[in-house]
């Protein structure tokens, strides 16, 4: 799918860059300064048009309210999340080619990616536990 560059696209595009695993109303929120006139709606359809087009990642975790996105594509990196404040981060895949996992059965199929999330706290949240 080939995507006109626009303004727009540009902007989520650079916003996801630096602001990693971003949801729709964080990206809104991160480029009104630069795209005054942009709506809630506009930029989910830009994500959406992304995603479809593998330039972005869509990114569903257990306890997200919402899809997260991210640039980082094409790589078979995985995620670990804080089950108390819901921080993201990215964690290389160390071991092994992509997928870095072996299922025990493949039910036939090729397989082509692995989704894994990591679940912990982050140190911010176990020093609040302490």
């Amino acid at each position: 799918m080939g995507l006109r560059t626009t303004t727009q696209r540009l902007a989520v595009l650079a916003f996801l860059d630096h602001n990693p695993h971003s949801d729709a109303d964080t990206i809104f929120r991160g480029v009104r300064d630069v795209l005054p006139t942009v709506s809630v709606q506009a930029i989910h359809g830009i994500v959406n048009d992304l995603s479809a087009a593998q330039i972005i990642r869509r990114v569903n975790l257990a306890d997200s309210s919402s899809a997260q996105y991210e640039t980082r594509t094409k790589d078979n990196h995985h995620h670990v999340q804080c089950i108390r404040c819901g921080r993201i981060e990215d964690v290389d895949c160390t071991v092994g080619h992509a997928p870095c996992l072996t299922p025990s059965n493949t039910h036939g199929m090729r397989i082509i990616e692995t989704d894994l999330t990591f679940r912990g706290l982050c140190t911010d949240c176990e020093r609040e536990e302490k």
